[in-house]
This record gives structure tokens, C-alpha cells and sequence, in this order.
């Protein structure tokens, strides 16, 4: 069975399938979309948090690294409660822009996390040196992006490992519709379920070798992530 799906994977990719090549561009595009907004978003999030001072701090971070850990598919009823209740004028539901909200809600908690973690490790000897050269917080924040590099680059992988492997949550607000929101999750789930076991191993190889490519990029700025 792996064997045959591992040659389907390859008749998939060279026979150039229209509807196969639709899937990968989308999930594609939509993870590395959600995973760029969240990351910038969260990273200055994250670096605000650990370098300020205010009531509540210990509150927002527990709550930062619980939603680190929810469950895809309760994030993906929230969202979706979300479209069919208060932004039901919208028409979001079952679309292209759902699916990018809820990764993007999926991978923020994932990457501020990491930097609280990696920026509160690294701060303290930054922000006296700074402090004392009279910098200013836009100043701190660029320091620690810098000294930080590394960990940014590692919650980005995070994050986009998170967002193009989800099923539960694209599933339920994109609804898995053909040549519109149907990804490689939502393929894979829906052929395992019919019992096309070598369609689902095709294109769950395909997704190893697209989360590697991926990865491998974001590596070659990595700034010794790996060494």
C-alpha cells in the first residue's frame, strides 16, 4: 500500500493534474499567508509583552500558551460560530478568507508564545545595556528581534507546520468544497474516509515534501538555528 502510494504520488505530480495542483497552490497559499500575518502580528506582540510592565502580565501570558495548545477543531467552531452569528454579513463561511482567519488564529498564540519565551530569556542584559545608551522601546524591540532571530525563525516553522497540516478547522469553516476550499488535510481525510488509502499516502508525501521545501528555505536564513 505505501509502495503504491508512493507511485501515485508520483503520477500525480507528473501527470500535472489540474485539480491536484489547485489543491497544493491553495494550501500553499493560504498557510504561508496566515503564517507571515500571524508571525508579524504575534512577534511584536510577543516582544511588547515580555519587555512591558502592566497589570495582568502573568494573565495574558497564561492565556498566550493555553491557546498554544487548543484543540484546531474548537478553534475552527469559534470561528465559525463567528461567521453564521455576529459576522454572518459578511458571507465568509465556507470560503478562502475563513480558512486564512482561522490559521491565522491558530498559528499568533504559537509564535507569541515562543517569543515571550525565547525574548524574556535574552532581555535582561539587552534592555540594561540599552536602556542605559538612553534607546528608546522601538529601539528594545529592534534589538531583540535581532538577538532573537534564531527563535522568530523557529516559531515560523512552528506555525506554518500548525497551519498546513490542520484539518479540523479548515474543514469546518471552509467545508472541504471542490475547486474552491478543498486543501491537501481535507483531501487526505475525505479519500481515507472512502478508502482511496493510496490517494490519501500520495498526497500525504507530497505534504512532507512541501512542509520540507518549506522548511529548508526558512533554514537557509537561519542565522545559526541549526548549527
Amino acid at each position: 500500500m505505501i509502495v503504491d502510494g508512493f507511485k501515485e504520488a508520483l503520477q500525480l505530480l507528473v501527470s500535472l493534474d489540474s485539480e491536484i495542483i489547485q489543491i497544493i497552490a491553495l494550501s500553499l497559499g493560504i498557510s504561508l499567508l496566515a503564517t507571515v500575518t500571524a508571525g508579524f502580528f504575534a512577534t511584536l506582540f510577543g516582544i511588547l509583552i515580555s519587555i512591558t510592565t502592566f497589570p495582568f502580565k502573568n494573565l495574558v501570558k497564561k492565556l498566550i500558551f493555553t491557546f498554544m495548545g487548543i484543540p484546531p477543531v474548537v478553534l475552527g467552531l469559534f470561528v465559525l460560530l463567528l461567521l453564521i452569528g455576529p459576522l454572518s454579513h459578511l458571507n465568509l463561511v465556507f470560503t478562502k478568507t475563513a480558512m486564512y482567519i482561522a490559521q491565522t488564529l491558530l498559528v499568533f498564540p504559537i509564535v507569541a508564545g515562543n517569543i515571550i519565551i525565547s525574548s524574556e530569556k535574552t532581555q535582561q542584559n539587552i534592555l540594561e545595556t540599552a536602556t542605559t545608551l538612553g534607546a528608546s522601546k522601538s529601539d528594545k524591540i529592534w534589538l531583540i528581534v535581532k538577538e532573537t532571530k534564531p527563535f522568530i525563525l523557529l516559531s515560523l516553522m512552528l506555525g506554518f507546520s500548525r497551519a498546513i497540516s490542520e484539518v479540523g478547522a479548515v474543514m469546518l469553516v471552509g467545508g472541504n468544497i471542490r475547486g474552491e476550499t478543498r486543501v491537501i488535510t481535507t483531501f487526505i481525510a475525505l479519500n481515507t474516509n472512502m478508502g482511496n488509502y493510496a490517494s490519501s499516502i500520495a498526497m500525504g508525501i507530497i505534504l512532507l515534501g512541501l512542509a520540507f521545501i518549506i522548511h529548508s528555505f526558512i533554514a537557509s536564513f537561519k542565522g545559526g538555528l541549526y548549527d
